[in-house]
């Protein structure tokens, strides 16, 4: 691969993904896959202006081992260490860099009875840190090939590092990074997002209504001073940062507990490192109350029964058909690229900033307004190529945001 160009990655991922801060202490996480780019990260973090980075390396195949070995109350547990780094990550507020690359089968198999209890339990522990630090950090999701993902990704590339190479190749390109600047590009990307954004917000919508001739028929509410986000987002303090590289989507958080009709998959779902295939959900009153699914039903059952808000839409994303990372014809089998392919929806948590003047209020008064909580946000694919969206104003107008599964509008 070539390494002028994944240095220009690493330093896409520093100043345009995380927009590190002077001195700022930056946690990186990551599995064993590409060392060698975690260091051009580390190094172009601290170019950048970075005073700490810390380093924190998984790997995925050690997980069913210890499901294997251990209890449940002993994964369950928290040991002292683990709350006091979660406390002194509240407090410090370091900018996260989380690089995937895992296999999105590398779970298949494992006792999932267990894995979802013992999620639950250690999620009710993390989630009053992550609610109190949200919106206060600079954090960017990215990827790198591992051997096993790119094998799934082509299968028919099995000589030496073909495979690793070729999803390299499709990474920098979905990602904006396969040219002499991605710096420059990601600015442009990031003005025409927030341009259509301007424009979505100026309709002030109070409903989204989607047809596809797969069966899709569905609509859903729309918080009152709501707002469609895209590309860049700033913290709380008003620092700059991109979330997920690459980035398609316009999104928006919808009224929990608002939500009508049933929508079909498009892709396959990779969840708790496995895949769910060719499901459906339909809602009424707002909540799930049917799901099917040719392949693991069962863990797409678990998943909303996680909590309350796992039965409820957390997120709205708009993403035309003929998106970039849709027509390199791959399936990533990955949500990060996968979700950014065509429009999704959201089962579970909201996001704060979909609100306007959101800095101002309390978690309570952002879910009063109809911000869903849950311990889970699991995006799925439902954009096909002939998919229409419209919205319907507060006047009972309608405006056609999607035809033929891509934009109606030209902003």
């Amino acid at each position: 691969m070539n390494k002028t160009q994944l240095r220009r990655y690493a330093k896409l991922l520093a100043k345009v993904g995380v927009n590190v801060k002077r001195g700022q202490w930056v946690i990186v996480q990551a599995e064993l896959d590409q060392p060698e780019f975690v260091e051009m990260c580390v190094e172009e973090l601290y170019r950048a202006g970075a005073g700490k980075v810390t380093v924190e390396w998984s790997h995925q195949n050690l997980t069913p081992l210890h499901y294997r070995y251990q209890k449940e109350e002993s994964l369950k547990k928290f040991e002292k260490w683990e709350i006091e780094k979660l406390e002194l990550r509240k407090k410090e507020l370091p900018a996260m860099l989380y690089l995937e690359s895992a296999d999105p089968d590398g779970l298949s198999g494992m006792d999932q009875e267990k894995f979802t209890a013992v999620r639950s339990a250690r999620t009710r522990v993390t989630k009053p840190y992550r609610d109190e630090m949200e919106n206060k950090y600079q954090w960017c999701i990215a990827a790198v090939p591992g051997d096993a993902w790119a094998k799934k990704v082509f299968p028919d590339l099995k000589l030496g590092n073909t495979a690793v190479n070729k999803l390299w190749d499709c990474i920098l390109e979905a990602s904006r990074a396969d040219g002499p600047d991605p710096v420059r590009e990601w600015m442009r990307h990031n003005d025409e997002l927030a341009a259509r954004c301007d424009y979505l917000n100026s309709l002030r919508l109070v409903a989204l209504e989607y047809k596809s001739s797969n069966g899709t028929d569905f609509k859903v509410g729309l918080i009152e001073n709501s707002r469609f986000c895209g590309g860049g987002e700033e913290t709380i303090g008003g620092d700059y940062f991109n979330p997920n590289i690459p980035s398609e989507e316009i999104f928006i958080s919808p009224k929990a507990g608002d939500a009508e009709g049933i929508v079909y998959s498009t892709k396959p779902l990779s969840y708790q490192g496995e895949l769910i295939e060719n499901f459906s959900i339909r809602f009424e009153g707002g909540k799930v109350v049917e799901v099917k699914a040719e392949k693991n039903q069962e863990l797409l059952e678990k998943m909303i029964s996680m909590d309350e808000g796992a039965k409820m839409l957390g997120e709205c994303a708009l993403i035309g058909y003929d998106s970039p990372i849709n027509n390199q014809g791959i399936l990533y089998y990955n949500t990060l690229f996968d979700e950014n392919a065509s429009c999704h929806l959201a089962l579970g948590r909201g996001f704060n900033e979909c609100v306007k003047g959101y800095e101002e209020m309390t978690l309570e008064q952002l879910r009063a307004k109809g911000i869903n909580d849950s311990m889970i946000h699991v995006d799925f694919m439902i954009g096909s190529e002939d998919l229409e969206v419209v919205g319907v104003t507060k006047s009972g107008a309608r405006v056609k945001i999607f035809e033929k599964g891509n934009w109606a509008i030209s902003r």
